[in-house]
């Protein structure tokens, strides 16, 4: 059979940028959909890792008593103009519909940017009484908006997402669900991605349209930018105001609901690859690879039944152990096999030829490591069981410790743009004046912006790194994507 020769992966000191997209293609995760601008196709492999984010994060949803729901994707056009804010802040993308049925519409209907407006109006239909409350939904959807820069999995004009919306009867409990998703965001994002996270509230230049504030987990990339990795919006009394959406409390008042909502979307796998792959491709850590063990045999004339037996073996009792496993019998070369399963993140190799089957062992080479080990047959699908939960910590502490060698204290400007020079960037902790007219002054010079005021952040008096004026406490830049 004709074996393709790989192609090249540029090294991330070269080309970061051109990095991420060769690993994308590398191990087969996605393609430009050029015949739709600015959207992608997600292929199986791409999607089996979407589809272990979605299983997660939707098993902590349910947990914690929201529902799933499933609401139109058009929405009428005068819905995203009654919040002045959410509109003012969508309307540079938005995809129209104007026509259908060969007919121009009595109405345009907007293709969902996001929910809040329709689910409003549904909300309005089926909010009555403070019985009915608090009422937590739930959707896995898609949605679009009209990106001019488009990257794969980071931002396209099309993606798949998950959006609560919550409705309570007090502000008090309306941000207790606020932070308890920030916090359902960020355990996963540390204990499933293996990806070390800060939360903090956005500005009020960087929150959500129409909420009045925003909440926020950031995580440092390879090169030092920051990507927002989810988001959860206290929506006040902003969207019940204007749907209409008011309940009858216990005493027989009528009042309005307060409201949140909260996401994360594809760009979570961006930043799966940006966090941990290398030179040689995708990393992944075990909890959200597809395939947890590539089994590759190594054939020899007269010994292929018992390695075959022997590998169908070592597959039956990883995949008791709940394991995802591949035994590749395809009629490749065993140098073939081993570089498709590296690109495409496998954690774990294991080898098994016939002097292999002789000795009682098999050759194992994890996706980070040198060298192959050997391991002993008897007792293995335990030992790599703990191998792989050793793994996804060891990830998470190099990115840990990747971000804390990047991470430093500015406290003058000469500083901060000598830090932010060119391409380059880090985790800066600075005094801001708490001004949008510093915030966009320092956006314009350098493009760099404030990802969040971190969670607890200590009062400390200072001046801030712009303008001079005072400060009471630092909070975080960086360039993101």
């Amino acid at each position: 059979m004709n074996e393709k020769s790989p192609d090249r992966i540029t090294p991330r000191a070269e080309d970061y940028s051109r990095w991420y997209l060769d690993v994308i293609r590398q191990a087969n995760l996605a393609e430009a959909a050029e015949v739709v601008k600015g959207c992608m196709v997600i292929k199986p492999h791409g999607y089996a890792i979407w589809e272990k984010i979605q299983r997660a994060l939707d098993d902590m949803f349910k947990a914690t008593g929201h529902q799933n729901a499933y609401f139109p994707l058009l929405i009428p056009e005068s819905f995203i103009t009654k919040e002045a804010e959410h509109v003012e802040g969508f309307s540079p993308e938005l995809a129209v519909v104007t026509h259908a049925g060969g007919k121009k519409l009595e109405e345009n209907y907007v293709i969902r940017p996001t929910s809040e407006t329709i689910i409003g109006h549904f909300f309005s239909r089926w909010i009555e009484s403070y019985r009915d409350l608090p009422m937590l939904i739930n959707q896995w959807a898609n949605v679009m908006r009209w990106e001019l820069r488009t990257r794969m999995f980071l931002r396209t004009s099309e993606f798949l997402w998950q959006e609560g919306h919550t409705a309570h009867a007090s502000h008090e409990e309306a941000r207790e669900e606020v932070l308890r998703m920030l916090g359902i965001y960020s355990k996963f994002a540390e204990e499933w991605m293996a990806m070390p996270i800060i939360r903090g509230v956005k500005t009020q230049t960087e929150k959500f349209a129409g909420a009045l504030e925003s909440y926020c987990i950031e995580a440092m990339m390879q090169d030092g930018k920051a990507l927002q990795a989810g988001t959860s919006h206290d929506l006040g009394q902003n969207f019940g105001k204007a749907f209409d959406v008011r309940f009858q409390t216990a005493e027989g008042k009528m009042e309005y609901v307060w409201q949140t909502s909260w996401g994360v979307s594809t760009r979570l796998i961006g930043g799966l690859i940006m966090t941990h792959s290398d030179d040689n491709g995708l990393v992944l850590p075990p909890k959200l690879a597809p395939i947890h063990i590539a089994i590759v045999p190594i054939l020899k004339a007269g010994s292929e039944a018992i390695v075959v037996e022997a590998g169908e073996s070592v597959k039956k009792e990883l995949s008791d152990r709940g394991l995802s496993v591949v035994f590749d019998t395809r009629d490749y070369k065993p140098g073939f096999k081993y570089f498709e399963w590296e690109q495409k993140g496998v954690p774990l190799r294991i080898e098994i030829g016939p002097k292999d089957v002789e000795k009682g062992s098999v050759a194992v080479k994890g996706r980070l490591a040198d060298k192959k080990e050997f391991w002993e047959r008897a007792g293995l699908g335990e030992r790599v069981v703990k191998w792989l939960d050793n793994f996804q910590q060891e990830l998470f502490e190099t990115a840990r410790e990747r971000r804390k060698d990047n991470t430093v204290r500015i406290d003058t400007w000469d500083e901060f743009k000598s830090v932010f020079a060119d391409q380059d960037s880090k985790f800066a902790y600075c005094h801001w004046d708490g001004t949008a007219e510093t915030e966009a002054k320092i956006k314009e010079e350098t493009r760099v912006t404030v990802r969040c005021i971190p969670e607890n952040a200590e009062e400390e008096d200072g001046a801030c790194v712009f303008s001079g004026k005072p400060s009471k406490r630092r909070v975080l830049f960086a360039k993101a994507y």
